[in-house]
């Protein structure tokens, strides 16, 4: 949810000013929330908690933190177009994002979905260790590898991971401080969209994450929507030990970045949580779908996207697995 993607130049600016004292003429960093190289000032390690967990039909969605701390903008600096009422419901949805001095506290989440037969499908993979990319501005390191151990998730029983979208907070622990895939029997599933505009703008996740991945032979692009478990429409297979109609599936959500997607954990009509990544990044933009956020590469599309997921929800009683809010599983009224 930080910068969108080819953030290499302004990673490194920020590094600089922080190195020099300055504040970025951009204005990308706060006066109040100088960095240091390599390291935000604000990081500190989290113990980890308890995943929460939501049921869905055959799965269990865990929701795991990896890191948190605020943001480096002001809230109202971060996103444009919210009235005084938006602020007021966002408050409501989520009171621990409003931190003093108008700062913006939010969670960096990833989730697990236990399929039957111990199997797990992980979506995002946090901030990731020191030194990884997202260490110029967010919380490091990550507790994620802690959260898997410690609920007994094998990260070899990970046979799915789903990167919403490559910015340096959703794909952080994807690969070890080594450049070693994490989960060594994952596929991971990026929209091919994603890797093209990554190539295009020369992003430094490109060398991070995709070409480790890609040489281990276990990048998986996929174009659109495509079903990972379960029942699927026309041929495919059933989920083992699944009812009818349940079933995991990946759906393009592009704004936030050109090849962002979501996922779908489907246990029948009314039974559904949709994990968001960051077509939402705070509570705000579900008090309005038209709050825009700073850094979403295109703020019209992601609006639009942002109000047909919203919209999508209500209808299916669908309840939102959020990346950033404070709570990390939100019913819409």
């Amino acid at each position: 949810m930080s910068y969108p993607q080819g953030s290499v130049n302004r990673r490194t600016l920020l590094l600089a000013a922080a190195a020099g004292g300055g504040v970025l003429a951009a204005g990308p960093a706060a006066a109040h929330a100088r960095p240091a190289p390599g390291r935000p000032a604000h990081a500190r390690p989290i113990r980890p908690e308890r995943p929460v967990v939501r049921s869905v039909g055959c799965f269990e969605v865990l929701a795991l933190r990896d890191a948190a701390g605020p943001f480096f903008l002001p809230y109202d600096e971060a996103f444009s177009g919210a009235s005084s009422n938006d602020w007021a419901a966002a408050r409501r949805i989520d009171p621990a994002a409003f931190g003093p001095d108008r700062t913006w506290q939010l969670d960096f989440r990833c989730y697990a979905i236990r399929r039957p037969g111990d199997r797990y499908t992980l979506v995002d993979t946090g901030v990731g260790p020191e030194g990884s990319p997202a260490s110029a501005w967010a919380p490091v390191p990550g507790v994620l590898p802690q959260l898997l151990a410690g609920n007994g998730i094998d990260v070899r029983r990970v046979d799915t991971v789903v990167l919403t979208h490559l910015h340096e907070d959703h794909a952080g622990w994807a690969v070890t401080a080594q450049g070693v895939p994490m989960f060594p029997n994952a596929r991971y599933v990026v929209q091919q969209r994603e890797l093209d505009a990554l190539e295009a703008d020369g992003s430094e996740m490109i060398g991070y994450v995709v070409r480790p991945l890609r040489e281990a032979g276990q990048l998986h692009p996929v174009d659109g929507t495509v079903v990972l478990s379960g029942d699927t429409v026309g041929a495919g297979p059933r989920t083992p030990a699944g009812r009818h109609g349940d079933r995991i599936r990946v759906v393009p959500t592009p704004g936030h970045t050109p090849g962002h997607q979501s996922v779908l954990v489907e246990g029948g009509r009314h039974d559904q949580v949709v994990v968001t990544g960051d077509v939402l990044v705070h509570a705000v933009q579900i008090a309005d779908p038209d709050v825009g956020y700073r850094y979403e590469a295109d703020q019209h599309l992601a609006r639009l996207t942002r109000r047909n997921l919203i919209d999508s929800a209500r209808r299916e009683r669908a309840v939102l697995a959020t990346a950033h809010l404070n709570r990390p599983f939100v019913e819409l009224r």
